[in-house]
């Protein structure tokens, strides 16, 4: 069973690997393009946005996952609500880490909560 401070050593590698996007505009682009693999959103994004990150992921087939507040900046170093990981191993992983041994979906990493997949 992985911790949280496993995914967010992956998060950190994803962005040295500059296969991370940040900003509200640069996440849903690389969703509308199709280069993500999986958006992380931070628990304190406002219903507004959420419903946004939701809508455009839900669309675009990618799974959508919400984290705890402030996880973004501790594992990456940069401010915001939202961060793209670009279609690569790390999205497989995250995913894997934030999965049980059954493929189900965790939702005891630091206390994320609401956690949405969308179907491909």
């Amino acid at each position: 069973m992985m911790d949280e401070q496993a995914v967010r050593s992956y998060m950190g590698l994803s962005v040295r690997a500059r296969m991370a996007v940040f900003g509200e505009d640069g996440v849903l682009k690389s969703v509308r393009k199709k280069e993500a693999g999986l958006v992380l959103v931070d628990r304190a994004a406002s219903a507004n946005t959420l419903d946004r990150y939701r809508s455009t992921c839900s669309y675009a087939g990618v799974p959508m996952i919400l984290v705890p507040e402030d996880m973004i900046l501790k594992a990456t170093g940069r401010p915001g609500m939202a961060m793209a990981v670009l279609r690569s191993g790390f999205v497989n992983k995250l995913i894997g880490l934030l999965s049980d041994e059954n493929g189900e979906k965790r939702d005891d990493i630091g206390g994320a909560g609401n956690i949405w997949q969308t179907s491909n």
